[in-house]
């Protein structure tokens, strides 16, 4: 038993190397390298299990360490279950504050004012943005639309933005939907 628990654990040993020593990590990736570090982790529980059997005759030390290893994937893997959960409700990434990307895009110059701004997750380390953004006629589009991508590229790490440019007298509706999910009424449009 001890013997072929070291021979699972070098090789499951080996497969994290491998999996870990990758340059672009992804949610798939590491649901992978947890399934292998859970591997080892039963490999080790079978090698302590073994000497405890061996040695001290302690026999339930088997089904113990099998109930502590399986404790420890559980939790370990609940954080992947929920942010595979949130990429799949298309939620609001957990390191990203959606008041902070909104306060960034009003501190822009020519901005009046933003709205119907979302923030989710394409795929593990891939956020998109959509918003409708209310600027000045004095300032070109091309140049704020250049502007606002490369400042939340930089500030968030968003590098896939849908941006409606809007004027103050030509929004796309009347009634928005605020930050916090209430209706909004636009006052400024008759």
């Amino acid at each position: 038993m001890i013997l072929i628990a070291i021979g699972g654990l070098v090789i499951n040993l080996i497969c994290a190397w491998i999996l870990h020593g990758r340059d672009e990590i992804d949610l798939n990736m590491r649901g992978a390298w947890l399934h292998v570090m859970g591997d080892a982790l039963g490999s080790i529980a079978a090698i302590v299990a073994g000497i405890c059997m061996m040695f001290f005759g302690w026999y339930a030390a088997d089904p113990f360490f099998s109930v502590v290893i399986s404790l420890l994937i559980i939790v370990g893997s609940v954080r992947l279950i929920r942010e595979s959960t949130n990429i799949l409700l298309e939620g609001t990434p957990a390191h990203i504050n959606l008041a902070a990307v909104e306060d960034a895009i009003l501190d822009t110059a020519g901005v009046n004012n933003v709205h119907d701004l979302h923030v989710w997750t394409i795929t593990s380390g891939r956020e998109a943005l959509s918003a409708h953004v209310i600027h000045a006629y004095s300032i070109s589009q091309p140049d704020l639309l250049k502007e606002l991508r490369t400042k939340l590229h930089d500030r968030f790490g968003v590098d896939h933005l849908t941006i409606q440019m809007e004027t103050p007298d030509f929004e796309d509706e009347t009634f928005h939907f605020c930050n916090n999910g209430t209706a909004c009424f636009n006052s400024d449009r008759k």
